[in-house]
């Protein structure tokens, strides 16, 4: 069985008697770990902070600041640090009492070196979780504009961001592909809201949940007594856009007598409502979204060709979630942060093991399905395989080992802020090697370099 990597994580000891302290600290060291020893409480308390990537062992008798107080001390500072006491003969029930006041386990003297080892590195295994936690927390609380609206740091995300904002402030009808659950009423909505644009509606309509009886009348809409059923006049989905931007989704669904209307639409911008005689002038967007190839329908005569070639000026792929793993982590992270808000629920952390399992999926679903899951765990509602049965296959196991060391390699240049030089020798391997690897994965150091200060406050 691998051994959990506690690498630049600590213990910090706290022992009054040097003996017992010098055998504690020994016996940590052997086993692998880092130790920091310390004769009192108040030579242990600058270590305390929410960042400190440890855990405190304390004896509970001390000259000075005793273990309760210094216990309260840490939770005060940081109530997820763990903290585990050392406790003499027959303060067993005072060591209980501390753990309701929020410590992580006691240990009774004497006691063996084995029993320290193994309660030292559950309590690590516990810290490194956290400390995981809050690194992604800050990665998305750091985020602003559209990199907090589409979450992601993979090459793949970042070019379709850039796309989003040339796109953006152009007059030009935008075509959307790709498959079911990528995001793309998402990329649609960021596309409005970073254009000039944004203060008029955003319509978005269904193109395959519309009945082919409606579709028409919701379209254009309709005046009084245009057909059975009309008793007032229906403003239409196109003219509520005007200003802003329509959102066709599923335009594959569209029936052909109606995407002649829609052609016409778009050449002339103006509309009629059904049963009118008044041509009204309109002035909008039109997104289009599929997860087919319309090209291909077009040939079939299941899709107009016209319409297909209007609507396809300007275009943007999504990638499948399959082929950008790597953000697994931080979009997990986000749905469950947002899930946990809308349930009423505190957040629970995410385990390496879980993050594992997750990147390994084929995520037929794409990013829907992995929001889906991300309440489902919110919720505790997952199974024991951590996934709805319909996620199971798993990927090859070239698949998994490409993912995992992609996403280490990028975890690593992010922390060194994009030097490969640092980032190579913390991962212990040849810069060479790094550089070669960065190729293969088509991995851009630029994105983990830290934005200037002014272009920061831009």
């Amino acid at each position: 069985m691998l051994e959990t990597n506690f690498d630049g994580m600590q213990v910090l000891l706290v022992e009054d008697d040097a003996v017992v302290r010098k055998g504690a600290q020994q016996a940590l060291e052997l086993s692998g770990l880092r130790v920091s020893a310390c004769a009192s409480a108040e030579e242990a308390a600058p270590y305390l902070s929410p960042d400190f990537a440890g855990i405190l062992v304390s004896d509970v008798r001390l000259p000075g600041m005793d273990g309760l107080a210094l216990l309260q001390l840490a939770t005060l500072r940081d109530p997820s640090l763990p903290v585990i006491l050392v406790t003499g003969h027959g303060d067993v029930s005072m060591a209980v009492g501390a753990m309701r006041q929020g410590a992580y386990d006691f240990i009774e003297k004497p006691f063996s070196s084995d029993l320290l080892i193994e309660v030292c590195r559950r309590a690590l295994d516990k810290r490194r979780l956290v400390l995981e936690n809050l690194t992604l927390r800050r990665q998305l609380e750091s985020r602003e504009g559209i990199e907090a609206r589409m979450v992601g740091s993979s090459n793949a995300i970042d070019k379709v961001r850039r796309l989003v904002l040339n796109l953006a402030p152009k007059t030009a009808d935008v075509m959307i592909l790709g498959e079911t659950g990528t995001g793309k009423e998402l990329v649609a909505r960021c596309l409005h809201d970073f254009s000039g644009r944004r203060d008029h509606p955003f319509v978005a309509i269904n193109c395959g949940a519309l009945p082919e009886t409606i579709f028409e009348s919701e379209l254009f809409g309709h005046e009084e007594g245009a057909f059975t059923g009309a008793q007032r006049r229906r403003i239409g989905k196109i003219e509520h856009a005007n200003g802003g931007t329509l959102f066709l989704d599923e335009i594959e669904s569209m029936p052909l007598n109606l995407q002649v209307k829609l052609l016409r639409v778009l050449q002339e911008r103006q509309i009629e409502r059904l049963g009118s005689n008044s041509v009204i002038p309109i002035d909008l967007r039109v997104i289009a979204a599929t997860k087919e190839d319309l090209g291909t329908l077009s040939e079939q005569g299941k899709f107009r060709a016209d319409l297909y070639y209007r609507l396809n000026v300007a275009s943007l792929a999504l990638p499948a979630l399959r082929n950008r793993r790597e953000d697994i982590p931080l979009l997990f992270e986000y749905f469950v942060l947002q899930a946990a808000v809308r349930y009423g629920q505190s957040a629970p952390l995410i385990g390496s093991e879980l993050l594992h399992t997750l990147m390994a999926q084929r995520w037929p679903g794409n990013v829907r399905e992995l929001h889906n899951v991300a309440d489902r765990f919110v919720l505790g509602l997952l199974d024991d395989m951590l996934m709805p049965s319909g996620t199971r296959r798993e990927a090859s196991l070239a698949e998994q080992v490409d993912a995992f060391e992609k996403a280490i390699i990028e975890e690593a240049l992010h922390r060194q802020e994009g030097n490969v030089n640092a980032a190579a020798e913390s991962l212990s391997i040849p810069k060479k090697t790094l550089y070669d690897k960065l190729k293969r994965f088509d991995i851009s150091t630029d994105k983990f370099h830290p934005a200037p200060q002014a272009a920061r406050r831009g």
